[in-house]
């Protein structure tokens, strides 16, 4: 395994307890970064740090799709170990597989808010800290789904879309500066947001993929810690496809 130098750098991971997040962390670790996970789930939280078992992880309980929460969660990070070099926006849900026709306006905000206002939020709120200390790499866990569109799943393409036209506008507003901000568009990976759809979706995604197989969570974690190292110079505003084949653009 390739290593790729994070020692003393401050990361925070969203959703970081499990699946592509709990993947993250841990390449970030072994990494020598210092990681706060981010997760709405108590248990789950409590679970990665006994798993991951190291003195530079620990976590905080965050709604991030609350702004409020997010700004006081980052001046407690700043405080504690005194700057944040890295963020991952990885958080999100799958939402409903069904019609746009049919599809409840409730489920739609909520997939919308976590999926995609969430990642605004959390980038709105990082970035003067990045600023200040004069260095930052954001990485936004995007999806296939949001260059290709996938059908009956129209709130989770519709976001994570949002999230690559984020990616794209934040990083050149940045680009002069020594923050780079990049996204990721995996296909789809076997963790608990499986557990979110139907199995005829499961296997539509699956059709689409030309190795005939989903990604790796650890393959994942190799490409976002690469572009949260130093290492990563100058890419930014850039959408980095782990897609298998499938990605047409």
């Amino acid at each position: 395994m390739i290593k790729f130098d994070l020692k003393d750098r401050v990361a925070v991971v969203t959703g970081g307890a499990q699946g592509f997040g709990l993947a993250i962390t841990e390449r970030f670790i072994d990494s020598g970064a210092k990681v706060v996970i981010w997760d709405i789930d108590e248990n789950e939280a409590k679970k990665a740090i006994d798993k991951v078992n190291s003195k530079n992880l620990s976590s905080q309980i965050v709604d991030v799709s609350n702004i409020e929460t997010i700004n006081n969660k980052l001046s407690e990070i700043e405080t504690t170990h005194g700057k944040i070099d890295i963020f991952i926006n990885n958080a999100g849900v799958a939402g409903k597989n069904t019609t746009v026709a049919e599809y409840p306006v409730d489920e739609w905000n909520k997939v919308i808010n976590l999926n995609l206002n969430a990642v605004f939020y959390c980038c709105k709120a990082v970035v003067p800290y990045m600023e200040k200390n004069n260095y930052g790499r954001i990485v936004n866990i995007a999806s296939i789904a949001g260059k290709e569109g996938n059908p009956n799943a129209s709130a989770y393409s519709t976001s994570k879309a949002g999230v690559i036209g984020l990616t794209k506008s934040l990083g050149k507003e940045l680009a002069q500066k020594n923050i780079a901000v990049n996204c990721v568009t995996p296909a789809a990976a076997k963790t608990r947001i499986f557990d979110q759809m139907t199995e005829e979706h499961i296997n539509y995604m699956l059709s689409k993929i030309p190795r005939n197989k989903f990604a790796k969570v650890e393959e994942l974690a190799s490409l976002v810690t690469w572009l949260s190292s130093e290492e990563n110079s100058f890419s930014t505003a850039a959408v980095f496809d782990l897609s298998g084949g499938r990605a047409t653009y």
